[in-house]
């Protein structure tokens, strides 16, 4: 009963966190965890791979603005870690362009794991939500995007 407990407060805290955003940016969804990145990057990729998806690229953006902001001028350190990571399911693809082939675009999907210089502790978990657009199949469809995505990082942050 206590973990199951301490797993609920723990979603609660999450589902806050992404409420906090929600006003200021409607296009993407956040989520906070106390955990730090390397437990919640490990946490997120296992469970896109729990879903049967595979990860086709890991960008490793903290590391590459790390490496060219004194070329390009840049005196900010903007994330202690970030990363993102990029798949695709090929069912809620498939469902997705055959109600639209321009939906195209919102393929792959994204989800980034980062910490903020000023906010060690915290560890951001973020995707960009798709917008929902065209016919009510393709609403519907980009929809099912957006629930996959939230049910990544939720299992991923519980």
């Amino acid at each position: 009963m206590r973990t199951v407990t301490f797993r609920l407060f723990g979603l609660f805290l999450c589902l806050l966190s992404a409420t906090a955003f929600a006003a200021d940016r409607p296009y993407m969804e956040t989520y906070t965890s106390k955990d730090n990145f390397e437990n919640v990057k490990s946490a997120i990729t296992d469970a896109i791979a729990g879903q049967g998806l595979v990860i086709n690229n890991t960008s490793h953006i903290g590391e590459m603005l790390e490496r060219t902001g004194k070329d390009m001028g840049g005196a900010k350190r903007v994330f202690l870690n970030a990363e993102s990571y990029e798949f695709c399911s090929a069912t809620v693809s498939r469902k997705t362009m055959e109600a639209d082939p321009h939906n195209i675009v919102f393929c792959p999907y994204i989800i980034s794991v980062y910490v903020l210089p000023n906010e060690p502790q915290k560890t951001y978990v973020s995707f960009r939500k798709p917008e929902l657009v065209g016919s009510p199949a393709s609403k519907a469809a980009l929809k099912d995007v957006e629930k996959l995505l939230r049910s990544i990082v939720k299992e991923a942050l519980q």
